[in-house]
């Protein structure tokens, strides 16, 4: 672990401060959180002398809860990842290019947001930020009482929109500090920041690079006859608008956000997914520069400016997320509906992970563990990168320290429980290792894994089954309406029902292949398990699995879970493909991704092939017939009442493209052998596919019901 000589700095209003106890038993700190506190800028500035440029220099920086940088006025990185303030993230930088002989000068704009959210462990008056400028020659700055600082006070504080995610940009340029990123900037006024000696952050490397930031200029920029500036960018962005306007002191310009638009052509900035997506910026006389510190996700922007204030060259967004290279992974096919399905997906990915994997950019902006059992696969298949998979993982195992079932959303300041998800965190370890060969990592991982099971046996009864599991809430699907009349009380979720064991069964399943990847004996009890979800759920009748003990109706998501994990007969798989061919994807878009796998599980890729590419209601198509950029929270804008529009667990397509029509998966951990074994659909003339594995690059071609597959590095062994 580093050790600092820097200090960890704060503003003197947090100085002092008891730090709330996050998820104690007791009500979180934001449940009574000072408003003066909440919505809080920070601007911090160092200026310090180089007599020569070193040759390498790196800057390590945190802040609580985040941070911009600056360096001699040229914006250079933004973060951390969020983190527990017993595991927190701090970036290493290297800076060298932004530095020069002379006066130089750091400029740091921290922010805590100061409420119980999903998106940062907030709302527990930890604030400030720490940084280290460092070379081979030794320390060139460091964090101490000699910083200045101010509280940025053009930042007024509106209604928090999502779920409490994010507050409005409601700026008021008249009350800024023009210039203060820059070197020759006066800061002789500001205080200096209080070294905060009692500061309890654990702080470690952050395992993934920051988020790439890029500009991003409209494709379409239009006047109104009322003169508003309607501006669309093409596709959903995640991004904050930029731009300049002269103006008179006090003119207003509203700038509204959207994914869609209304019927008569204006945005829809009140967005369907509890977003209100409205700014209100002031101007200060003559020349003003626009700078929102949030990011956004939109499509459309509408500009309401007085007498054209707004400099229409100046419009830009500045797009983020984490780094996803073009090429490192490429698709096409003969099919224009399947490359547009797998643009929505990919893009819903690209915009969907930023320092994690968030569920949404809009809404709720945090990292679900249930989520991510897609998330996760289709980004690694788009970019080769297996860093914040991984990190994804210690997230959530790190929530064990307040409940050894898991939380449901980490890291963050809200807690919320899910049984269904906490299930699925022993598959998504084991998939990691299967593409990354981490053998060492899997052994850590391991009492995280069997700590859930143990979680989970408090609800056994006397066959093993769970019941009565509520303490966590019992999703089997969302929104409510997509869990094909499943019928069972999940808001009371009293009784014994089928997708909780099926989840519980493959958690004890993959804790046992698990336990044998490490040379370990399994427990061997998945086959008394079986045999007891087989005579409680089993219906002889139509040869399907029931919904509960006490029902006969079955359910689509009674069956997907034993294709998923392969523990239904030979002859109930046959049952359940066939019923499946007739109710077709009659579950949510995330659910889709076990139904997919189960189906091809089973060896029916025809009936992959058709509901990937089916037209109908609950499809993919339906979401690109509705205009989609990015796939959707739900098959269709309608089918839930706040439904996000970018929402990358749904984004199955690409890793069922990839294992399951192409075949191509590693066999052995870590891709040292191959699995080639193609399932291509009769009508399909072309499919082309090129992405990178941890041991190089992979390139399929399909072409009239033949494929080929090279391999770009010798040490991979195929079969």
């Amino acid at each position: 672990m580093k050790k600092w000589k820097a200090k960890w700095v704060v503003d003197e209003k947090f100085a002092g401060l008891q730090p709330g106890n996050l998820f104690s038993g007791q009500e979180p700190a934001g449940a009574a959180h000072r408003e003066d506190l909440q919505n809080y800028h920070m601007l911090a500035r160092k200026t310090f002398t180089l007599a020569d440029k070193p040759r390498k220099v790196f800057l390590d920086i945190s802040a609580d809860d985040c941070y911009k940088l600056y360096i001699n006025g040229i914006f250079t990185a933004q973060g951390p990842a969020p983190g527990y303030p017993f595991h927190y993230y701090f970036n290493r930088l290297d800076v060298t290019r932004y530095l020069h002989p002379g006066m130089n000068v750091i400029a740091v704009h921290v922010y805590y947001q100061g409420l119980v959210n999903r998106v940062w462990c907030s709302a527990d008056y930890r604030q400030g930020f720490i940084a280290e400028l460092f070379s081979t020659e030794g320390i060139l700055a460091k964090t101490d009482h000699t910083w200045k600082y101010i509280r940025a006070a053009e930042y007024a504080t509106g209604e928090p929109y999502g779920y409490a995610t994010q507050y409005p940009e409601l700026i008021d340029n008249r009350l800024k500090a023009a210039g203060w990123k820059e070197e020759g900037f006066d800061d002789s006024s500001w205080l200096s920041c209080v070294e905060n000696d009692k500061d309890d952050h654990v702080l470690f490397l952050q395992p993934t690079p920051v988020v790439t930031v890029y500009e991003t200029r409209p494709q379409i920029t239009r006047y109104t006859d009322e003169g508003d500036c309607f501006l669309d960018f093409g596709r959903e962005l995640t991004s904050h608008l930029e731009m300049k306007a002269i103006g008179k002191s006090g003119q207003k310009v509203e700038i509204m956000y959207g994914e869609e638009l209304n019927e008569d052509g204006t945005v829809r900035y009140n967005m369907r997914c509890n977003c209100l997506y409205r700014d209100i910026w002031t101007l200060a006389e003559g020349t003003n520069e626009f700078e929102p510190y949030d990011y956004k996700a939109f499509r459309y922007v509408q500009i309401k400016a007085p007498d054209s204030t707004v400099l229409p060259d100046s419009i830009k967004v500045v797009t983020r997320h984490y780094p996803m290279q073009e090429e490192s992974c490429r698709f096409s096919s003969s099919s224009p509906l399947l490359n547009g399905i797998w643009d929505i997906c990919k893009n819903a990915v690209r915009l969907g992970c930023q320092e994690v994997y968030t569920d949404c950019p809009s809404r709720e902006k945090g990292q679900y563990l249930g989520d991510a059992t897609v998330t996760a696969l289709s980004h690694l298949y788009l970019t080769g990168d297996l860093s914040l998979y991984k990190k994804n993982l210690e997230d959530f195992a790190r929530s064990a320290r307040f409940c050894p079932g898991l939380t449901a959303v980490a890291p963050c300041s809200y807690k919320q429980e899910i049984a269904d998800y906490s299930l699925l965190w022993p598959w998504q370890l084991l998939n990691y290792y299967r593409h990354s060969g981490d053998k060492s990592f899997l052994k850590r991982m391991l009492p995280t894994a069997e700590g859930i099971l143990h979680y989970f046996r408090r609800f056994e009864r006397e066959d093993g089954l769970l019941e009565n599991v509520t303490e966590k809430w019992n999703l089997v699907d969302w929104p409510e309406t997509m869990r094909d009349g499943y019928d069972f009380n999940l808001e009371r979720a009293e009784g014994c029902h089928n997708v909780i064991n099926a989840l519980y069964l493959g958690a004890v399943k993959t804790v046992d292949e698990i336990r044998e990847a490490l040379g370990l004996e399994a427990s061997k009890r998945i086959e008394l398990l079986k045999e007891a979800f087989h005579q409680a759920f089993y219906r002889k009748a139509n040869g399907l699995f029931a919904d509960s003990i006490d029902s006969d109706h079955c359910a689509v998501h009674s069956n997907i879970y034993p294709l998923f994990y392969g523990f239904a007969s030979p002859a109930t798989q046959e049952n359940i493909v066939q019923f499946i061919r007739t109710k077709g994807l009659a579950c949510g878009v995330y659910t889709a991704f076990f139904l997919l796998k189960g189906v091809a599980r089973a060896g029916a890729h025809d009936l992959v092939y058709q509901l990937l590419t089916s037209t109908d209601r609950h499809s993919w198509a339906n979401m690109l017939a509705e205009g989609a950029t990015a796939c959707f929270e739900a098959w269709g804008k309608e089918l839930k009442w706040n439904t996000s529009l970018c929402h990358p667990w749904a984004s199955a397509p690409i890793p069922v493209i990839i294992e399951d029509l192409l075949g191509v998966t590693p066999e052995a951990p870590g891709w040292e052998t191959i699995r080639f074994k193609p399932h291509l659909p009769h009508g399909v003339e072309e499919i082309a596919l090129e992405f990178t594995t941890r041991k190089g690059r992979i390139c399929v071609r399909a072409d009239n019901g033949k494929a080929t597959m090279n391999l770009l590095t010798k040490r991979n062994k195929t079969r």
